[in-house]
């Protein structure tokens, strides 16, 4: 069942993250809430309210956003957790919202579900972040982890229908216990991530002496492992650039002491970087999906990633770039070796690449969310009866 040509519909999209944040859950909120309102649908954005000092973009939006308090993690300040509350259901009251869309819940996702859930609202819940390994990782241990998972599986197993971001993320979600999972990538901008923008002078001031360019771009932070980054760094004729910040900055800077620290980047600028590289790598293990492979896809570049999570999903082995073991310093090295003594392959993976990520665009994306919305709008009873053609 469709939802009608002209027919608008309210959709409160609940994310723990938004811009001014820079990761991917918040840049996919962005796309997403843009997508609908380009279809005539109604968005709403709930998000955490940015630190203190920091400028709020929400002013520059063609939607409504509310936002929420918030409070600092302690092991990662630059991240901020919403606190759930009465405001958010008045926000959803107010809004005459119809459905609510769940990315990444957790904290602020949880108490949005538990308000939607006593007005009778249906919800779309999409796993963006693996929790369960970040509570390792920052030193919650098993039962960390035990408790995140137990978490999850409440929040999603009451909602009409979890999207997982990739093949891996949905057996994941299946083997602990969470039902109703679909599948639902993330789109990619080719126009802006294009490999005309490779730019000569750029390439000229990164590797003086013609080193092949290989890039990391995201946060620095544990979950990423960019510290597995450092025998690429030492091979000969390679210069390593790393794009990003985060808590791990200083400790990527002493074991990557010879890369290039640009800081983060981001529009034109950042797509001229990823175009005038020659080779993209990824180091973390636990993306449940990785838009930054995509981007560097689009602009043309072999992708070297951990065979684990999301990658599995966006890098076809030895076509576009190279899968790896995860956690293997030497296993990502060799891969990188090996593009950077062949020229051609590289050339001929990053055209492959690119290939497929014109197929993969937001608008295609967005399209098959809004699908998905459909299914639970139809299967909950409350979609409009659709207008005469």
């Amino acid at each position: 069942m469709r939802i009608a040509h002209g027919v608008s519909v309210r959709i409160a999209y609940v994310t723990e993250s938004f811009p001014p944040d820079v990761n991917g859950v918040a840049h996919t909120a962005m796309r997403v809430a843009e997508h609908l309102v380009s279809r005539g649908h109604e968005p709403l954005i709930i998000a955490p309210e940015p630190a203190r000092g920091v400028p709020s973009p929400d002013s520059s939006f063609d939607f409504p956003v509310v936002r929420v308090k918030s409070v600092a993690i302690p092991c990662y300040q630059e991240l901020r957790v919403g606190l759930p509350g009465p405001r958010v259901r008045a926000a959803l009251a107010e809004h005459g919202t119809e459905l609510v869309h769940l990315a990444g819940p957790f904290v602020l996702g949880a108490g949005a579900a538990a308000a939607a859930k006593k007005m009778n609202l249906p919800m779309v819940a999409v796993y963006a972040t693996d929790m369960p390994a970040y509570a390792k990782l920052y030193h919650a241990g098993r039962l960390g982890q035990a408790v995140a998972w137990g978490r999850l599986r409440k929040i999603h197993n009451a909602v009409d229908r979890t999207l997982a971001p990739s093949s891996a993320s949905a057996s994941e979600l299946h083997a602990h216990g969470v039902e109703r999972v679909w599948l639902w990538a993330r789109g990619v901008d080719s126009v802006r991530f294009d490999p005309a923008r490779r730019s000569a002078r750029l390439r000229a001031e990164l590797a003086p002496d013609g080193e092949v360019l290989v890039g990391y771009v995201g946060r620095l932070a544990a979950e990423k492992r960019v510290e597995l980054l450092a025998e690429v760094a030492r091979l000969p004729g390679v210069r390593l650039v790393i794009v990003g910040s985060g808590p791990s900055e200083a400790m990527a800077r002493r074991v990557l002491p010879t890369a290039r620290f640009l800081g983060q980047r981001g529009g034109e600028d950042l797509a001229a970087i990823y175009a005038s590289l020659d080779v993209f790598v990824h180091s973390g293990p636990h993306d449940t999906f990785g838009n930054t492979l995509q981007e560097a896809a689009a602009s043309g570049l072999s992708v070297v990633a951990p065979a684990a999570g999301g990658p599995i999903d966006l890098v076809r082995d030895g076509q576009t770039g190279f899968l790896v073991e995860p956690g293997s310093a030497s296993a990502m090295a060799n891969a990188v070796e090996k593009l950077v003594a062949d020229p051609a392959l590289r050339a001929a993976q990053g055209r492959a690449g690119r290939q497929w990520m014109l197929g993969r665009t937001w608008s295609a994306m967005c399209d098959e969310l809004i699908g998905h919305y459909e299914a639970v709008l139809a299967t909950a009873g409350t979609l409009r009866a659709e207008a005469p053609a």
